[in-house]
Order: structure tokens, then sequence, then C-alpha cells
């Protein structure tokens, strides 16, 4: 497995926690609000945080990437969203926790990935998807510093072969976000992370 990869269980937990962390301060009234991605309310967010984690669990068990786009936008919520992505996340580290989940190869949307790889998207995408839902409800936006240090310096390894990144000049940015304008040399790490995946910090 690529090294970017050791210790990815840990990591997608603790990316998962730190969203968690923030999705536990949602008010009733927030649900609605809208997020930095666009298309999405709060709700839906946690939606494709939630649903996503199933989704590649679906994967590891032998599921189709048509399977994964149709289900990717089910609503699992229900009228316990804070407890339906704490139980998807449970699932998810269970399974790629498995003897042999991380070297077994996946139908993926965007290309076959090993399970390490998958769950490094997974994982990746958390830590993004944290600073949206952090700035949606006027959170604490200052992500893991571990995580984005991560994140920024695995780009290439998280989305090798894949047939959409977002770091790449020719994507359609059907799946991941436009960079958005010439990062600042002289921002943040966790500012710089940001703009190349789409956010103005």
């Amino acid at each position: 497995m690529n090294h970017a990869f050791d210790g990815i269980v840990d990591r997608f937990v603790l990316a998962s926690a730190e969203f968690e962390r923030r999705l536990r301060a949602v008010r009733p009234e927030q649900w609605r609000l809208p997020t930095p991605c666009t298309d999405w309310s709060v709700r839906q967010l946690v939606g494709h945080m939630a649903g996503g984690n199933l989704n590649y669990v679906g994967l590891l068990r032998g599921g189709t990437k048509e399977e994964f786009l149709r289900l990717r936008e089910a609503d699992v919520l229900g009228d316990d969203p804070v407890g339906a992505y704490i139980r998807s996340v449970g699932e998810c580290a269970r399974a790629f926790a498995r003897q042999g989940a991380l070297d077994r190869v996946l139908d993926y949307p965007l290309g076959p990935v090993t399970g390490g790889q998958a769950l490094a998207v997974r994982t990746a995408d958390t830590v993004i998807h944290t600073w949206d839902l952090a700035r949606s409800i006027e959170a604490d936006d200052v992500l893991d510093a571990g995580l984005v240090a991560w994140v920024d310096d695995h780009l290439a390894e998280i989305y090798a072969g894949l047939a959409e990144t977002p770091v790449s000049d020719h994507t359609t940015h059907r799946f991941f976000a436009a960079p958005d304008g010439a990062p600042d040399p002289t921002g943040s790490r966790q500012a710089r992370l940001l703009n190349i995946m789409g956010r103005r910090p």
C-alpha cells in the first residue's frame, strides 16, 4: 500500500470526529442554511457525508460505480442526522479496518482504486467539508493542522489515476470544485489548501 495511506483508518476517524464536533453544534434553525457547496443546505451536506460513508462501505462489499452514483444523494439521515452520521462513520471505519480491505480494488466512479486510496479520498473530502459545515453555522473553522498537512502533502497520491481530481487542469469539476483564483503564497497552509479545493477562506 502507498506509504501516504499509512494509518489511513485512524486519519479517517480523526477527520470524522472533527466533522462531528461541528455537527453537534448545529441548531435546529440552521439545517436549512446554505453552505459553501452551493447546491447543498447544511442538512444536504451532512446527508452527503453520512451517505458517502455508507456508499464507500458498499464499494468495499462489491458494489458497483453505478450503484454508488445512484445512491449518492439518497437521504440517509431520517429524523436523527447526528446519530446517522456517527453510525455511518463507525460502519465505514470498521469495514476498512478489516484484514485485506485496504488492498482490495474497488469499482470507484472515477476509476478503480484500492481501498486505501478510496478511504484517503474520503478522508480528504471529510476535512474539506468540515470547513464547509463550520462556515455555514459560524463555528470554529480552523481545521486540524495535522490533517491539513497530510492532505496538502499527499494530494498527488490521494487523487492519482482518477478520471477527475481537484488538482487537474482538465477535470470537469462535476465531483470537485474548481480552484478559487490564484492562491495567496503568503497565506496559511489551510488557506492554500482550501483555495485548491475551490473555497474562498
